[in-house]
């Protein structure tokens, strides 16, 4: 049998990972090319930059995985790479070398859904933890830059099923705080510096209300095909109050000095960032994030609540926000759920996640033919909604 050596390749949005992972649990190398410097000056991400980074970056991020994992082609039992969702482009550029790789050696090729990776983010740290014991169903909260969904859980043998109970109805929590953070004039990408200035302001300072979806969750589960109620977020309204409050107090020119000075500093410091913020917006971005943070954990932990869940997985990019970590963990002590989040550096895109997830599915013999294509609207589990 196979020690399943799996290299994983993740292009789905502004990172080239490559990742060689034994049996879905011990990482053995974990290369990520970040794109943060191309697309700082845009404020977000470039789609067609982001290609063009990843078509420079793939070959010598695969070699340096192998390197680091001191491992051959040869010994690959597997390819796997993501095949959505994401930007196209950037699909595009791992999915067509992982298949000519895979073609080249004439191994199998596994895809991976993007999300199915952050949930195994969690999973590989915890077996490779030795801890095998984990109570199901988990429920799993995805919350990134692009995506933020609620997930039911379940493994069965070597299989993984999944159902969508929840997910945003407009923006994503990870870009509500890039589009924020680029409206105080403090860059991209906007999580980690508002997380990291957020210890610095009034949480109470400024009062946001709560997201008023349209349709109650409740009533949609029959319409999504669901069994059982949905809990859905909603982030647009608060980036608007944001910005309303910004107008309504006049912050525009303090916003306008800040960028400006930001714009001469090649590589800001997190004490730059401070010293350019006066209390006003240091209360407005710590209002801000305990605002962000508190719908996530109250949505989230009704959601536990209703399906009885006794395990949360938190995973995605906005994980390693700090108060999430920190809300998360103590609102699910005092209900009684296990609360697992993954490592910082698995927080993020990586491919250490997409060969995990891929493991599964090469004992299973989950492999596809060379001829699949790359979905960038691709969805996970039943009952995902469009």
């Amino acid at each position: 049998m196979p020690d399943g050596l799996i290299l994983g390749i993740e292009t789905s949005c502004d990172e080239t990972g490559s990742a060689v992972v034994r049996a879905g649990e011990t990482i053995l190398s974990n290369v990520v090319a970040s794109q943060i410097a191309t697309h700082q000056p845009y404020g977000g991400v470039v789609p067609e930059l982001a290609s063009r980074e990843h078509l420079r970056a793939i070959v010598p991020v695969v070699r340096q995985a192998l390197a680091d994992a001191g491992t051959g082609y040869e010994s690959l039992d597997a390819v796997a790479v993501t095949q959505g969702p994401g930007l196209v482009g950037a699909l595009l550029v791992g999915v067509s070398f992982a298949k000519a790789l895979a073609y080249a050696l004439d191994k199998p090729l596994i895809a991976v859904n993007h999300l199915e990776g952050h949930i195994h983010a969690v999973l590989l740290e915890r077996l490779r933890d030795n801890d095998r014991n984990l109570r199901f169903p988990v429920l799993a909260l995805v919350v990134s830059g692009g995506h933020t969904h609620l997930y039911l859980a379940q493994r069965s043998e070597h299989s993984w099923t999944y159902r969508n109970i929840g997910h945003t109805r407009d923006d994503a929590a990870g870009e509500a705080f890039d589009k924020v953070a680029k409206l105080l004039g403090l860059g991209y990408p906007g999580g980690p510096i508002i997380d990291g200035l957020a210890a610095h302001g009034n949480p109470s300072a400024v009062k946001f209300p709560a997201a008023q979806l349209k349709n109650p969750d409740r009533n949609r589960a029959r319409h999504m095909g669901g069994e059982g109620p949905r809990f859905d977020f909603s982030y647009s309204g608060i980036k608007t109050a944001v910005l309303r409050h910004v107008e309504s107090h006049g912050l525009a020119p303090s916003i306008e000095a800040r960028r400006r000075a930001l714009s001469e500093i090649p590589l800001p410091a997190p004490a730059d960032y401070l010293r350019l913020c006066d209390p006003p917006t240091l209360d407005l971005i710590a209002s801000f994030q305990r605002s962000i943070v508190d719908d996530l954990t109250t949505r989230t932990l009704a959601a536990a609540r209703e399906y009885d869940t006794p395990t949360l997985f938190v995973s995605g990019g906005v994980a390693a926000n700090r108060e999430l970590r920190a809300a998360c963990e103590r609102r699910g002590s005092e209900e009684g759920i296990e609360v697992f989040f993954p490592s910082r550096a698995l927080s993020t895109d990586n491919a250490a996640m997409i060969a995990a997830a891929a493991y599964p599915k090469f004992l299973a013999r989950d492999v596809l033919p060379l001829d699949f294509s790359v979905e960038p609207g691709l969805r996970l589990g039943a009952g995902t909604a469009s």
